[in-house]
């Protein structure tokens, strides 16, 4: 062999090729990873782009709720859930939201800084946790993720709160909260609530009615529009007052 010749591949010393090996393993692994995590941050978008215009057919939670109830060996009921078209909603139905959950809903792009400020104050005395999530953090909550306490997924809450307050438009966030949220256990948007505890449609309910419904959603499955406890008399009672101090239906026209 020429001294100037160099070895074969076969000759090189067999840890130089296995970490070679290794390196490349390592290299196509990342590449996969960061694939993995281009999609995960994509398919949502792409999903909150559609979800602009079009119904949503099932949410998160909806999905989620009928896994844990499969795995529970309990039985599975069929959800109950309708779209209907903000159209077709009482204006009482939106303003009563507002008024219960997030009454700067309007003006803020997704964050109420001043509940979340309260909030933590407010925790760091009490052994109850109160909350600052607003309709926008509530909806994107609802509709992609599960519900607990993890920072993982508040920042996945905060990263998609922001991508829908970028693409919807308030009405459209209303829209779609108004008609995932659960009013009661199974019972998901205002029409099924409508149909349940009032036998009518959601264009047809009260001011009453309305308030009832967004009693409820703090906790649903334990508080009953059409079985209303002194409690949720009285806190309907206070949302019917800010409906009025609010100024009415007059007050969805800033959305």
């Amino acid at each position: 062999m020429s001294r100037f010749s160099h070895p074969s591949r076969s000759s090189r010393p067999p840890q130089q090729r296995g970490g070679r090996g290794v390196w490349g393993l390592l290299r196509a692994a990342i590449r996969r990873l960061t694939l993995l995590i281009v999609l995960a941050l994509l398919l949502p978008l792409a999903a909150i782009v559609a979800l602009r215009w079009l119904p949503v057919p099932c949410s998160s939670f909806m999905a989620i709720r009928q896994v844990e109830r499969l795995l529970a060996g309990s039985a599975v009921p069929p959800l109950r859930y309708h779209w209907v078209d903000r159209e077709q909603i009482s204006p009482h139905v939106p303003l009563a939201v507002i008024a219960a959950e997030d009454q700067r809903f309007p003006d803020h792009w997704g964050f109420d800084f001043n509940a979340i400020s309260r909030a933590v104050d407010y925790n760091s005395t009490s052994e109850k946790v109160r909350g600052a999530s607003t309709i926008s953090q509530q909806t994107a909550k609802n509709l992609f993720l599960w519900s607990g306490r993890s920072y993982l997924r508040k920042g996945l809450e905060v990263g998609l709160t922001l991508c829908i307050e970028a693409l919807w438009s308030k009405e459209r966030i209303l829209e779609m909260y108004l008609n995932i949220a659960e009013f009661g256990d199974g019972i998901y948007g205002v029409h099924a609530a409508s149909a349940e505890f009032f036998g009518k449609t959601p264009d047809r309910l009260s001011r009453q009615e309305a308030a009832l419904l967004a009693g409820v959603l703090p906790s649903p499955r334990r508080l009953h529009a059409d079985r209303p406890s002194p409690y949720l008399l009285a806190r309907a009672q206070w949302i019917s007052a800010h409906m009025g101090k609010l100024g009415g239906s007059r007050f969805l026209e800033r959305l």
